[in-house]
Protein backbone atom coordinates (compact mmCIF):
# COMPACT_ATOMS: atom_id res chain seq x y z
CA UNK A 1 0.00 0.00 0.00
CA UNK A 2 1.58 3.19 -1.08
CA UNK A 3 1.38 6.69 1.21
CA UNK A 4 -1.21 8.05 -1.24
CA UNK A 5 -3.49 5.32 -0.06
CA UNK A 6 -2.50 5.15 3.76
CA UNK A 7 -3.26 9.26 3.34
CA UNK A 8 -6.41 8.70 1.82
CA UNK A 9 -7.63 5.86 4.05
CA UNK A 10 -6.81 7.86 7.34
CA UNK A 11 -8.43 10.81 6.06
CA UNK A 12 -11.19 9.18 3.94
CA UNK A 13 -11.65 11.47 1.30
CA UNK A 14 -12.81 9.58 -1.79
CA UNK A 15 -10.81 9.66 -4.63
CA UNK A 16 -11.59 12.02 -7.86
CA UNK A 17 -13.41 9.62 -9.81
CA UNK A 18 -15.77 9.00 -6.77
CA UNK A 19 -15.92 12.55 -6.01
CA UNK A 20 -17.00 13.53 -9.11
CA UNK A 21 -19.12 10.92 -10.36
CA UNK A 22 -20.58 11.50 -6.74
CA UNK A 23 -19.88 7.77 -5.28
CA UNK A 24 -18.74 6.24 -2.34
CA UNK A 25 -14.80 5.50 -2.54
CA UNK A 26 -14.66 1.99 -1.08
CA UNK A 27 -11.19 -0.01 -0.71
CA UNK A 28 -12.42 -1.75 -3.95
CA UNK A 29 -12.02 1.35 -6.01
CA UNK A 30 -10.53 0.39 -8.94
CA UNK A 31 -10.20 4.11 -10.02
CA UNK A 32 -8.75 5.15 -6.98
CA UNK A 33 -5.06 4.17 -7.41
CA UNK A 34 -4.88 6.31 -10.82
CA UNK A 35 -6.77 9.70 -9.85
CA UNK A 36 -6.41 11.09 -6.05
CA UNK A 37 -8.64 13.23 -4.46
CA UNK A 38 -6.73 16.46 -5.87
CA UNK A 39 -6.35 15.23 -9.67
CA UNK A 40 -10.35 16.17 -10.77
CA UNK A 41 -9.33 18.17 -13.76
CA UNK A 42 -7.41 14.94 -14.90
CA UNK A 43 -10.50 12.54 -14.29
CA UNK A 44 -12.74 15.04 -16.16
CA UNK A 45 -11.26 15.10 -19.24
CA UNK A 46 -10.88 10.99 -19.35
CA UNK A 47 -14.35 11.06 -18.12
CA UNK A 48 -15.82 13.48 -20.68
CA UNK A 49 -13.99 11.42 -23.37
CA UNK A 50 -14.18 8.37 -22.63
CA UNK A 51 -17.25 8.13 -19.54
CA UNK A 52 -16.57 6.69 -16.56
CA UNK A 53 -17.44 2.83 -16.97
CA UNK A 54 -15.58 2.34 -20.40
CA UNK A 55 -12.44 3.57 -18.24
CA UNK A 56 -13.30 1.05 -15.90
CA UNK A 57 -13.13 -1.35 -17.96
CA UNK A 58 -10.25 -0.49 -20.08
CA UNK A 59 -8.53 -0.51 -17.00
CA UNK A 60 -9.86 -4.40 -15.68
CA UNK A 61 -9.14 -5.13 -19.08
CA UNK A 62 -5.38 -4.41 -18.63
CA UNK A 63 -2.73 -6.23 -16.49
CA UNK A 64 -2.37 -4.77 -13.51
CA UNK A 65 1.47 -3.83 -13.83
CA UNK A 66 0.23 -2.29 -16.67
CA UNK A 67 -2.57 -0.04 -15.18
CA UNK A 68 -0.59 2.90 -14.60
CA UNK A 69 0.84 2.96 -17.87
CA UNK A 70 -2.39 2.53 -19.93
CA UNK A 71 -4.41 5.49 -17.78
CA UNK A 72 -1.57 8.01 -18.28
CA UNK A 73 -2.17 7.20 -22.07
CA UNK A 74 -5.93 7.94 -21.44
CA UNK A 75 -5.30 10.35 -20.04
CA UNK A 76 -2.86 11.76 -22.58
CA UNK A 77 -5.63 10.79 -25.27
CA UNK A 78 -8.19 12.70 -23.50
CA UNK A 79 -6.08 15.64 -22.77
CA UNK A 80 -5.36 15.57 -26.97
CA UNK A 81 -8.67 15.12 -28.00
CA UNK A 82 -10.44 17.66 -26.46
CA UNK A 83 -7.47 19.75 -27.72
CA UNK A 84 -8.13 18.35 -31.11
CA UNK A 85 -11.71 17.06 -31.36
CA UNK A 86 -11.30 15.88 -35.21
CA UNK A 87 -7.69 14.15 -34.93
CA UNK A 88 -6.88 13.73 -31.07
CA UNK A 89 -3.51 12.89 -30.21
CA UNK A 90 -2.91 11.60 -34.13
CA UNK A 91 -2.60 15.02 -35.10
CA UNK A 92 0.01 15.93 -32.51
CA UNK A 93 2.15 12.84 -34.21
CA UNK A 94 1.33 13.73 -37.83
CA UNK A 95 2.91 17.43 -36.64
CA UNK A 96 5.72 16.28 -35.28
CA UNK A 97 6.51 12.98 -38.00
CA UNK A 98 5.87 16.13 -40.74
CA UNK A 99 8.53 18.22 -38.06
CA UNK A 100 11.47 15.21 -38.36
CA UNK A 101 10.80 15.18 -42.36
CA UNK A 102 11.28 18.90 -42.74
CA UNK A 103 14.37 18.68 -40.43
CA UNK A 104 15.97 15.45 -41.87
CA UNK A 105 15.63 17.46 -45.23
CA UNK A 106 17.11 20.87 -43.63
CA UNK A 107 20.41 18.52 -42.35
CA UNK A 108 20.92 17.20 -45.87
CA UNK A 109 21.10 20.36 -47.33
CA UNK A 110 22.81 22.01 -44.62
CA UNK A 111 25.24 18.99 -44.81
CA UNK A 112 25.58 19.57 -48.75
CA UNK A 113 26.73 23.30 -48.45
CA UNK A 114 28.93 22.30 -46.09
CA UNK A 115 30.50 19.87 -47.91
CA UNK A 116 30.24 22.49 -51.18
CA UNK A 117 31.96 25.37 -48.76
CA UNK A 118 34.70 22.77 -48.25
CA UNK A 119 35.62 22.35 -51.83
CA UNK A 120 35.34 25.83 -52.16
CA UNK A 121 38.21 26.15 -49.25
CA UNK A 122 39.81 23.45 -50.40
CA UNK A 123 40.19 25.15 -54.57
CA UNK A 124 40.78 28.46 -53.26
CA UNK A 125 43.65 26.92 -51.04
CA UNK A 126 44.77 25.36 -54.25
CA UNK A 127 45.11 28.62 -56.06
CA UNK A 128 47.03 30.72 -53.00
CA UNK A 129 49.41 27.27 -53.31
CA UNK A 130 49.85 27.74 -57.39
CA UNK A 131 50.13 31.53 -56.51
CA UNK A 132 52.34 32.11 -53.56
CA UNK A 133 55.18 28.86 -54.38
CA UNK A 134 57.25 27.96 -56.98
CA UNK A 135 55.84 25.50 -59.72
CA UNK A 136 57.66 22.40 -57.98
CA UNK A 137 57.42 20.72 -61.47
CA UNK A 138 59.76 23.51 -62.96
CA UNK A 139 63.07 23.31 -61.32
CA UNK A 140 64.03 19.50 -62.09
CA UNK A 141 68.07 18.73 -61.25
CA UNK A 142 68.68 15.13 -61.89
CA UNK A 143 65.34 13.97 -60.80
CA UNK A 144 65.17 15.71 -57.74
CA UNK A 145 63.11 19.05 -56.85
CA UNK A 146 64.78 22.27 -55.95
CA UNK A 147 63.45 24.75 -54.00
CA UNK A 148 65.07 28.10 -55.13
CA UNK A 149 63.26 30.93 -53.41
CA UNK A 150 65.00 33.46 -54.61
CA UNK A 151 64.09 32.52 -58.07
CA UNK A 152 60.39 31.99 -57.59
CA UNK A 153 57.43 34.09 -58.28
CA UNK A 154 55.11 35.26 -55.42
CA UNK A 155 52.32 37.62 -55.72
CA UNK A 156 51.01 40.09 -53.03
CA UNK A 157 47.38 38.78 -53.79
CA UNK A 158 46.66 42.58 -52.85
CA UNK A 159 48.46 44.57 -55.29
CA UNK A 160 48.40 41.75 -57.85
CA UNK A 161 45.85 43.48 -60.66
CA UNK A 162 48.23 46.94 -60.09
CA UNK A 163 51.29 44.57 -60.92
CA UNK A 164 49.86 42.85 -64.14
CA UNK A 165 49.78 46.36 -65.89
CA UNK A 166 53.63 46.75 -65.93
CA UNK A 167 53.25 42.87 -67.93
CA UNK A 168 50.69 43.77 -70.37
CA UNK A 169 52.74 47.21 -71.49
Amino acid sequence: MGLESVSRVRTHQPCAACRMLRRRCDSSCILAPYFSCDEIDKFAKVHKVFGASNVIKMIQIVEERNREDAVKALVYEATARIRDPVYGSTGAICQLQKMVQELTMQLESTKARVLELKQQKDEFLGLLVNVNYLDLLSPVNGGSFSLNYDDSMAYDLVKFPADCDSWII
